[in-house]
């Protein structure tokens, strides 16, 4: 398992609980293998925000290494 950072101060809340995000750790599984991510979240409900540069960026370059194999 490899772990990953993605957390940046940010005003943000969560649109539902009306809380500020905080830094979680969260499993993300791709063709079975598993990442461990730190991300920001409602520590309520656990909505995570995935930023632009973690979904555009790292996901889909993890996403096309996993795929050539």
């Amino acid at each position: 398992m490899s772990g990953y950072s993605f957390i940046e101060a940010t005003p943000w809340q969560c649109a539902g609980c009306r809380l500020p995000l905080t830094p979680t750790t969260v499993s993300l599984t791709y063709l079975n293998s598993v990442f461990n991510v730190e991300l920001m979240a409602c520590p309520r409900c656990g909505m995570l925000l995935v930023p632009e540069s973690l979904a555009a960026g790292r996901m889909l370059e993890v996403e096309q290494l996993l795929e050539d194999k």
